[in-house]
């Protein structure tokens, strides 16, 4: 069953990027923006996750995938403290300001400007942010469990492949 849907997928990808196909897309290679002249929006946070404060997200999106399993965008916000899930894994470049974390082990971070993080799919962290920040996001959609069973076994095979 499990091979059935992967070749399924397989075809629907494959007449997806066939450039005659009614599906598909404009595949995007480059995209440069300037940071500053990105739009952005509003983009509150769950009320039941605030659990200090007043805090004002926003974000703007910079490019997304083709296939809509990975984008870039800028997020910030002003001072609360809030509860955080993460659907999607997320790598993060603090830009402006400071953000106090706690992950959902009770470790405790503090990245400022410059700094990086990587939180994982379906994982929850808490926030607090003293005064504001901002940061540029770069988030993909994690495989689903056969994949990437099939992506750990390609790269185990890799790793045991003599080289020359």
């Amino acid at each position: 069953m499990v091979l059935k849907l992967l070749v399924a997928g397989a075809v629907a990808l494959a007449v997806r990027r066939t450039s005659d196909s009614p599906f598909a897309r404009q595949r995007v290679r480059t995209v440069c923006k300037r940071a500053p002249d990105l739009a952005m929006r509003d983009a509150p946070i769950e009320p039941d996750w605030i659990l200090e404060g007043s805090p004002r997200a926003r974000a703007a999106d910079h490019v997304r995938s083709a296939d809509d399993s990975a984008f870039s965008a800028l997020w910030d916000c002003t001072a609360g403290t809030f509860r955080w899930y993460f659907h999607w894994d997320e790598t993060v470049v603090i830009l402006e300001g400071e953000v106090h974390i706690t992950d959902e082990d009770g470790a405790s971070y503090t990245l400022r400007a410059g700094d990086m993080g990587y939180f994982a799919a379906r994982t929850w962290a808490t926030w607090r942010i003293d005064d504001y920040v901002k940061k540029a996001a770069f988030i993909r959609r994690p495989f689903p469990s056969p994949v990437a069973a099939l992506y750990r076994m390609r790269n185990a095979l890799r790793q045991k492949q003599p080289s020359f």
